[in-house]
């Protein structure tokens, strides 16, 4: 039988991505990953008068979660927003909402443990019979089944070597064209069935977890919507306002970190007449920070967790 989540996982680098906020008074803070409400919870606890939040989750499941945060301090729902949307939306919200600028947002990057979890989601190896669906936001068409059986082999080795990096992915893309033909794939038994084969055993667990997210980012769009969410933030956050972000696998964190240093995904420097880079960003922290080993041995999310604080330039001086 299979079986949903109940639970989300502990918030990562909790106090050290919310310090990065830099909360002051008046502010106007958006949490882009609501899931738990972890996060949210503990800025809405730390809010002073005149500030408002945010919170943005496409998942239904995730607002589900809003009764229990809410009713443990209802004086802090005129304080409080949620945005049942993706956050690549944020910025055609904020105009909805009449927020002009923004003092501070967080990102919880990557897939909750809640998600992994639940064997009805299908973002997880680890179940069998599960179905290949994988889509945060479930009113979404597209699901990991239709890319495996309807994608052109080529789409497929692509996705598979840009978003999960793997080497053998023409081989793995082959097996799969060249499978389906016999019987369409509908669930994780019918997929490993299919390239457990194509993995050396010492590398096999490792290879999944790159193959589930490759087909988890496409299903998502989660690069595009993270490149639009970051141009958004970077429009909206006002002069000293922080960027916040936990990132958890290489080409989320290569996004982020090319949008603190130069203000685009790419990484694309320019510099002014003297040689200097033009940037909107200045870092907070030039190193990133990762969790404590006393966190780490209460949250084993949190190993591969990095967390990233940019400033917002004032306008005048981005020098």
């Amino acid at each position: 039988m299979i079986k949903k989540a109940e639970s989300y996982h502990i918030p990562v680098l909790l106090n050290e991505s919310i310090e990065g906020l830099n909360i002051h008074t008046g502010g106007i803070y958006v949490d882009v990953t609501f899931g738990g409400g972890g996060h949210s919870g503990e800025i809405l606890s730390r809010l002073p008068v005149g500030c408002h939040l945010y919170s943005f989750d496409q998942d239904l499941d995730a607002e589900q979660n809003l009764n229990h945060l809410t009713e443990k301090s209802k004086e802090l729902n005129d304080k409080f927003t949620f945005v049942r949307s993706n956050f690549r939306y944020l910025k055609n919200w904020m105009r909805y909402y009449g927020v002009e600028k923004i003092d501070g947002l967080l990102a919880d990057l990557g897939v909750s443990s809640h998600h992994f979890d639940d064997e009805t989601r299908g973002f997880s190896f680890r179940f069998e019979e599960a179905p290949l669906d994988m889509r945060m936001n479930k009113n979404a068409h597209k699901t990991a089944s239709n890319i495996l059986n309807e994608y052109e082999e080529d789409d497929l080795a692509n996705l598979f070597y840009l978003y999960g990096e793997l080497k053998q992915s023409r081989r793995i893309a082959s097996a799969i064209v060249k499978a389906r033909t016999n019987q369409t794939i509908k669930t994780t038994t019918d997929f490993l069935k299919i390239v457990e084969p194509l993995f050396i055993r010492a590398r096999e667990k490792k290879d999944m977890a790159k193959l589930f997210q490759a087909l988890r980012i496409e299903v998502n769009h989660e690069m595009e919507a993270l490149k639009e969410m970051l141009a958004s933030a970077t429009e909206l956050l006002s002069p000293g306002g922080r960027l916040s972000v936990i990132t958890y696998h290489s080409l989320e964190d290569r996004i982020v970190k090319n949008f603190m240093k130069a203000g685009n995904a790419e990484g694309k420097v320019t510099q002014d007449f003297f040689g200097r880079i033009e940037t909107p960003f200045k870092l907070v922290n030039n190193k990133v920070i990762v969790a404590t080993e006393e966190e780490l041995e209460k949250n084993p999310r949190s190993r591969s967790a990095k967390l990233r604080i940019a400033e917002k330039k004032d306008e005048e001086r981005k020098q």
